[in-house]
């Protein structure tokens, strides 16, 4: 019996590596068999689609699913695993867990980092097994077959199944000279005879294909006459869709593969119909592709139901048109249904071409995503067609830069002609004439009329009041049929007290029951009161302008004894709410109801969305579950018309979800920047250029931000973690950003400014290098996906940050502050804040003063990012010393000492050499200029990295300096570096060469006076300091 486990994707997988990323890949173990995924590079968030087939030999044993870091010196780190006893598995029904998220557990308790992600898995029996398979397992009978832990059953089974079995270990001991003649007349094949020619390894291809089995290269029809030991379900396409659209259980919709998306459009066409017209067998649209596209003999395979009908494949294969560069070559190329619910359609297509150059070591992966999009004005349906693609290389290869960038090239080409020739039979539909007829979308909903008599019969029908009245009617004709009791004990007239405990307790009961049908009156009545006020107010003012129309929603969570609930929504945004009508005992309610916000200054980051249970205003209201929609990671044109899934223990298990459609419109136009600049330069007090469409261009870029965000300032700082880091920190009206390039280590990360809770100031400290630093804590649970960029975390989980080293600390300090004030605090905390500024200034003016004497400020310039620099060899010579001893001046030692002093470096002070990774040592420096260096006497933080060559004859010393306090010090970053060889010819001799280059971070027209200016200085120190290591070294001889 058979064991199928498909490994989807991961997320929230903690950062193992420096760079703040992991490279995380999957090992799964069950009794003997082994198997792992591919590696994702630097995500934490990992895609995988792999699907792996074990032999079960015993129900007792477990499934261990482990995720691991990739190293490429060291061990690879350990993240976390989970651990799926076979016989859960077996007892479930239908045999299968189904997909499901796993929550990934530390090898032991006492493990520090409990967080260590979650993995979506599929596992399940496969349905095709004998019954004598089922028999040996519930008998317990451990299998005798000598290569039971290591064979297959068949070649055929290994290319058609779409299981991950591993190769044979002895290809010889397999199967006849036949099976293996077959066997090697195949791509997969070739691979598996090339990697198990030792003998005693598994085959990559098992292992590293994603989705699909491996293809036969076998012309015409016989693709589909390829046997398999899976049993084929023959039917029309239609059909094959409706079994997979009953066998889809909510799993969710792929994510786009991480090469980028090639085609991105909208087509006014409905789900359904746009997926047949691409893939069904009856569609002539891949045949005339293919034909555009100069592609002959093109043989498509019919789609079968694989797995027990939990898998649609089929193949194709054809010969693929010459070009400039590569001839006419084959194409085997193989297509699975990841996804088919009806309305959402995910398709993942692996292409193989193993006769271009290096054909064997890589494939291409594409996944087309179809699902359905906004609701146009006509009433008509329309799809979203998005279509991505990823490289997945089976072998490493020195060429993966060239295959992968010719890759990019041709697949742009390609889906160009399949783009143009798709548009000429579907229409496109442009996302501008959606966006522009929001008020005929808006003007279609019409608000569910509520009859007060009907609303009141659905909400009192339920057992409490029916008991009630029938209790009160009961209780009214026995008064009626009662004579009236002779007074006895303690009664008199007027007061009839109950003559036993039986009477007591129906009197208690009584007036229990009257107490709860009093109080679903009074809900009643005051839910009535609430009737969506806030529907139809129309927003105030100019800027940016949000509207949300609330539709309905889908299978909210019942807390009431009845089996319905009373729900009713709460919008949030810049600290305003609005709030719906609530709609008495509904499971899926519909409203119809549309929200406007008053226009705001700068456009809103995050809107949160909170579905409540009404119980009376003045109980705690039940929280039914919660979502946010954040506006720098969503397009404004996918929110027109879409589904959101709330979260939440309630929502979750019943899988909530409302139906919104949002708007943001900009009623300033370009003004609204303008503006919002001059606000802020006020808080400032300092001028505030606007930046260039270029600048903000690649600043969106950077970060992945949309195109209404712009950039208001940058500078240049260091991120202080267990090592500093180099960097610039961006600002914007919504967001903070840091990036960093240092030595080939890439820092990014933003946070929105409602994440900050509070920012304060750090005095300067030696460890600072002199220094103040800011400090921004944020709000807990808030900033997750910067958390590689924290220094530390308190027991609340609130992530702080540290910023230090600011070229002009006075103004980034201020921006800083004007942009949170303005952004995330309310009015009481702004005043509380100058407050506290007025009664402590302890801000140093000297940097102001240094300032006041620099040139005027071009920050118009365009932001040129932070790529590699061109280094030229300034300075040469052998030198008469030994190569330790010139490595004194790199040491901390009072020879450092005394060479910075000749060189004119003051207050000179440095941090210890800290192990960066292997062989790889980092420190940093500051020290500030002599009068006679720098007439601005200005300051310097560098950053210096030390390794051994590659010879292990020598050393090389890498350097980044900063220089601040000078005029344009924070256009550029300086870059040294130094190579130090001992010379075998003489016994006290160094050849040392410096090569130094410039990096722009903005351009200026005075760049050649700077650098013939920095050179000159450069050239003088560096003679001055050889010179002083070589008097040294004669002196203590």
């Amino acid at each position: 019996m058979k064991l199928s486990v498909r490994v989807i994707e991961g997320r929230n997988i903690p950062a193992m590596d420096p760079n703040g990323f992991s490279d995380p890949y999957v090992k799964l173990q069950l009794g003997k068999h082994k198997f792992r995924t591919k590696v994702v590079k630097k995500c934490l968030n990992p895609t995988w689609c792999e699907e792996f087939t074990f032999k079960v030999e015993d129900l007792k044993e477990e499934l261990l699913v482990s995720v691991l870091d990739e190293d490429k010196y060291l061990m690879d780190d350990f993240i976390g695993q989970i651990k799926v006893p076979v016989s859960h598995v077996f007892d479930a029904k239908d045999k299968s867990l189904g997909t499901a998220w796993y929550s990934l557990q530390p090898k032991n308790k006492k493990s520090k980092n409990k967080d260590c992600g979650d993995i979506l898995l599929t596992i399940s029996f496969s349905q095709s097994n004998s019954f004598v398979d089922v028999q040996r397992l519930t008998d317990h009978i451990t299998p005798t077959r000598k290569f039971s832990d290591s064979t297959i059953d068949s070649p055929s089974r290994f290319f058609s199944s779409p299981s991950r079995s591993p190769s044979p270990m002895k290809l010889e001991v397999v199967g006849s000279p036949k099976e293996e003649k077959f066997h090697a007349q195949t791509f997969a094949g070739r691979l598996a005879q090339m990697f198990n020619k030792n003998g005693d390894t598994v085959s990559n291809t098992s292992s590293r294909t994603p989705d699909l089995p491996e293809v036969v290269e076998t012309d015409g029809p016989e693709i589909s006459e390829t046997n398999s030991d899976e049993e084929s379900t023959s039917g029309c396409f239609e059909e094959m869709m409706k079994a997979m659209e009953s066998r889809d259980q909510g799993s969710e919709t792929p994510s786009n593969l991480p090469g980028g998306i090639i085609l991105d459009q909208l087509y006014l066409i409905a789900p359904q119909d746009l997926n047949s017209f691409l893939f069904s067998p009856d569609s002539n649209f891949h045949r005339s592709v293919t034909e555009s596209q100069g592609t002959t003999e093109l043989q498509i395979g019919p789609w079968k139901l694989e797995n027990g009908g939990e898998s649609l494949k089929r193949g194709l294969t054809y010969i693929k048109g010459a070009s400039r560069l590569v001839k006419a070559t084959r194409g085997i190329e193989e297509q699975t249904y990841l996804k088919a619910d009806g309305n959402v359609f995910a398709v993942f297509a692996s292409v193989s071409t193993p006769d271009v150059p290096y054909g064997s070591s890589f494939k291409v992966e594409l996944l087309y995503c179809i699902t359905p999009g906004p609701e146009l004005p006509s009433g008509e349906q329309s799809s979203r067609l998005v279509l991505s693609w990823r490289m997945n290389f089976l072998q490493s290869t020195m060429m993966k830069g060239m295959i992968e960038g010719g890759a990019r090239q041709g697949l742009k080409e390609n889906f160009e002609q399949y783009s143009n020739l798709l548009s000429q039979h579907v229409k496109t539909v442009d996302i501008k004439d959606i966006a522009s007829s929001k008020e005929q979308v808006l003007a279609t909903l019409q608000v569910e009329p509520q009859s007060d008599w009907k609303l009141a019969i659905r909400y009192f029908s339920n057992f409490t009041m029916l008991s009630t009245i029938f209790m009160g009617i009961y209780v009214l004709v026995h008064i009626w049929l009662a004579t009236p009791s002779i007074i006895q004990g303690l009664e008199f007239v007027g007061l009839d007290l109950p003559d036993s405990i039986g009477e007591v307790i129906v009197c208690g009961v009584l007036v229990l029951q009257g107490e709860r049908a009093l109080e679903l009156v009074s809900r009643f009545m005051q839910a009535r009161a609430q009737k969506g006020s806030d529907h139809g107010v129309k927003a105030q003012g100019d800027g940016w302008l949000l509207t949300v129309a609330l539709i309905e929603g889908s299978t909210v969570a019942a807390v009431d004894s009845s089996g319905f609930s009373d729900p009713y929504v709460v919008f949030t945004c810049n600290g305003k709410t609005r709030t719906s009508s609530i709609k008495f005992q509904k499971s899926d309610p519909q409203w119809n109801e549309i929200f406007e916000f008053d226009a705001m200054d700068e456009p809103p980051s995050m809107l949160d969305v909170e579905v409540f249970d009404f119980d009376g205003p003045f109980d705690e209201a039940t929280s039914l579950g919660h979502t946010e929609i954040n506006f720098l990671k969503a397009n404004i044109s996918d929110l027109a018309d879409v589904w959101v899934p709330l979260h939440g223990k309630l929502a979750q298990a019943c899988q909530s979800k409302l139906h919104l459609r949002i708007f943001l419109d900009n009623t300033r136009g370009s003004n609204v920047v303008k503006e919002y600049l001059t606000k802020m330069e006020k808080e400032v007090g300092k001028k505030i250029r606007l930046r260039s469409p270029q600048t903000n261009s690649a600043f969106q870029k950077l970060f992945g931000l949309p195109p209404e965000e712009f950039l208001i300032n940058d500078f240049t700082c260091h991120l202080k973690r267990k090592m500093p880091v180099q960097g610039r920190l961006f600002l914007s009206a919504r967001i903070i950003g840091f990036h960093a390039d240092l030595f080939g280590h890439k820092t990014k990360f933003f946070f929105l400014w409602e994440d900050i809770e509070d920012i304060q100031v750090v005095p300067p400290t030696l460890s600072s290098m002199g220094s103040p630093i800011v400090v921004m804590t944020l709000r807990p649970g808030r900033g997750e996906d910067a958390r590689h960029g924290a220094k530390t975390q308190d027991v609340e989980g609130r992530l702080k940050f540290h910023f230090q080293s600011f070229v002009s600390f006075n103004v980034a300090h201020r921006t800083i502050m004007a942009l949170w004030k303005a952004r995330a605090l309310s009015p009481e905390q702004k005043v509380q804040i100058v407050e506290e500024e007025s009664e402590a200034k302890n801000l140093q003016s000297a940097e102001e003063e240094c300032e006041a004497k620099t040139l005027p400020t071009e920050e118009s310039g365009s932001f040129l990012g932070l790529g590699d620099v061109s280094m030229s060899l300034v300075y040469s010579s052998v030198l008469s010393v030994p190569m330790s001893f010139f490595m004194e001046i790199f040491n901390g030692s009072e020879l450092e000492r005394k060479v910075s002093e000749r060189a004119g470096c003051l207050n000179y002070s440095q941090s210890p050499w800290e192990l960066d990774k292997a062989d790889v040592y980092q420190r940093q420096i500051y020290y500030k200029f002599d009068k006679r260096v720098s007439r601005y006497r200005g300051e310097v933080t560098s950053t210096q990295q030390r390794s051994p060559l590659s010879d292990r004859n020598g050393w090389l010393i890498e350097e980044v300096m900063t220089l601040h306090a000078v005029p344009l010090g924070d256009y550029f970053n300086l870059h040294l570096r130094y190579q130090v060889e001992d010379v075998p010819s003489r016994s006290t001799g160094c050849n040392v060469q410096v090569f130094f280059g410039i990096e722009w971070l903005k351009s200026s027209r005075h760049q050649k006076r700077i650098a013939k200016n920095i050179l000159s200085s450069l050239e003088d120190r560096l003679r001055v300091m050889f010179g002083v290591v070589e008097k040294e070294f004669a002196l203590g001889k």
